[in-house]
């Protein structure tokens, strides 16, 4: 059996940050912090209309990034800047990623809900870029199918959908219960391209991933929601939204990066046997 003896000091360190990083703490708490609010009575106070103002955002968006991915997949990686960039191994661009999305967040704190449907689908690909670069940062090559499907799978594993349950077990059961429909849609990418766009197996991996997001989206609209939160407090809300994402998407390819290394089973049983603090 694994154990964490198993491991080098440095991955073990990095295996301790990824559990961090993937089970502590929703977003919902890191909003109300920032908002002085909690996030559940924000969100009962929204309209009616919020709820498919969210769910018809969630899915443009996502929409969008898989478009994004399907048009990049196969091509030479090279870095540009207007690119899902990758060359050897590097740190991330997590602050200008993070800048880019404070701006947009500026302009929904100014209009509320009445920009949802201009701002989640710019926000959502900014953010889907730094998770490609945070993917790229551990290793991963961004120009296959499998590893742009597992970037966006990212917004699906920070946080409960209500239909959910398995969500409450932590990020591998999580993981697990999207893995099916991340191979199927993966096959299909790598077969048939942008001709791919469309197909059911892409479409049910959307669908199971906006269920999650969906979820995230409702909390930073809600605390967006305060009156005169105005075009600071908006900045902030987006910034700790990307951070979120950012964070998860690097302790989830910081354990592919390990399982590729020492083999899915001596890292899940390590990750496992890893007790968080409480601060």
């Amino acid at each position: 059996m694994a154990s964490l003896n198993d491991f080098s000091e440095a991955d073990l360190a990095a295996l301790r940050r990824a559990k961090h990083e993937l089970e502590t703490p929703p977003l919902g708490m890191k909003l109300a912090a920032i908002v002085g609010a909690p996030i559940e009575k924000l969100i009962a106070k929204l309209p009616g209309v919020a709820n498919d103002k969210v769910n018809d955002a969630t899915q443009a968006a996502l929409r969008k990034c898989l478009q994004l991915a399907l048009r990049t997949l196969g091509k030479q990686a090279q870095l540009d800047a207007n690119s899902l960039a990758a060359v050897a191994p590097a740190k991330p661009s997590n602050l200008l990623h993070k800048f880019a999305v404070a701006t947009t967040g500026a302009a929904g704190g100014a209009f509320g809900l009445f920009a949802l449907p201009v701002e989640l689908p710019v926000t959502t690909t900014l953010m889907f870029r730094s998770i490609c670069d945070i993917a790229r940062s551990e290793g991963e090559d961004i120009t296959h199918a499998d590893t742009q499907l597992q970037c966006l799978t990212v917004f699906g594993m920070g946080g409960r959908s209500a239909s959910d349950d398995e969500a409450d077990f932590g990020y591998f059961v999580v993981r697990g219960a999207l893995a099916q429909a991340v191979s199927k849609a993966s096959s299909e990418m790598a077969a048939k391209g942008f001709a791919a766009h469309g197909s059911a197996a892409l479409l049910k991996l959307m669908q199971t991933v906006a269920a999650r997001f969906s979820v995230q989206v409702s909390e930073q609209v809600a605390a967006k929601s305060i009156p005169a939160i105005g075009a600071v407090l908006g900045a902030m809300v987006n910034t700790v939204f990307i951070d979120h994402f950012q964070n998860v998407a690097h302790g989830h390819f910081t354990v592919r990066r390990l399982e590729r290394q020492y083999g899915e089973a001596a890292v899940q049983a390590a990750y496992e046997e890893i007790e968080l603090s409480l601060d």
